[in-house]
């Protein structure tokens, strides 16, 4: 039986007990101390009974209470799982999101390089043409002046050879 049954079975008072006023038959009556005896320890009983309710009562509560605040503490504790669960995922998402910019980051400047690379490449291969075309007129501009010069030497050869002819006969002619 419950303590809410016993509660609802129960609703005499000790007081009310020891109050009880029974008729006396004539004819084979009751004993008054007897009954009054009974009543008394029915009375005691249902005093000591009371008393175990109150402090039954009491502890049902403080262990409600207990419950209660157990059940508090584990749900904060469950909320502070979910959050610290949150905060991880967080952080993970956050850490992917920053490796990415940072590979994304690598990549661009490795691009750059590569850029800057194929550009000083390019601008090498440029002044190597550019070297070669200059080399190429500088051997033209040197043949040309070499062949101005054998030209001027040929003609010096020409003209020394024609003065040295005119000597020989001018040589002819002074011979008297």
């Amino acid at each position: 039986m419950t303590i809410a049954e016993q509660e609802k079975h129960m609703q005499l008072s000790p007081l009310e007990v020891q109050q009880k006023q029974f008729r006396v038959r004539a004819f084979r009556g009751l004993d008054a101390k007897e009954v009054e005896s009974f009543l008394q320890t029915v009375a005691d009983e249902m005093s000591a009974l009371l008393k175990n309710i109150d402090e039954l009562k009491r502890e049902l509560d403080d262990k409600s209470r207990q419950l209660s605040e157990h059940r508090d503490r584990e749900q904060t504790l469950k909320n502070t799982l979910v959050s610290a669960q949150k905060t991880v995922e967080q952080m993970k998402v956050n850490a992917e999101k920053e490796a990415k910019i940072l590979v994304s980051e690598a990549e661009v400047k490795a691009e750059r390089i590569l850029n800057n690379a194929h550009n000083r490449l390019a601008q090498i291969h440029e002044d190597i043409a550019e070297l070669k075309r200059q080399r190429t007129q500088f051997e033209l501009k040197l043949r040309a002046t070499i062949e101005t010069y054998q030209k001027m030497l040929d003609m010096h050869k020409e003209e020394e050879a024609e003065a040295e002819d005119l000597e020989s006969k001018l040589k002819f002619f002074k011979k008297p």
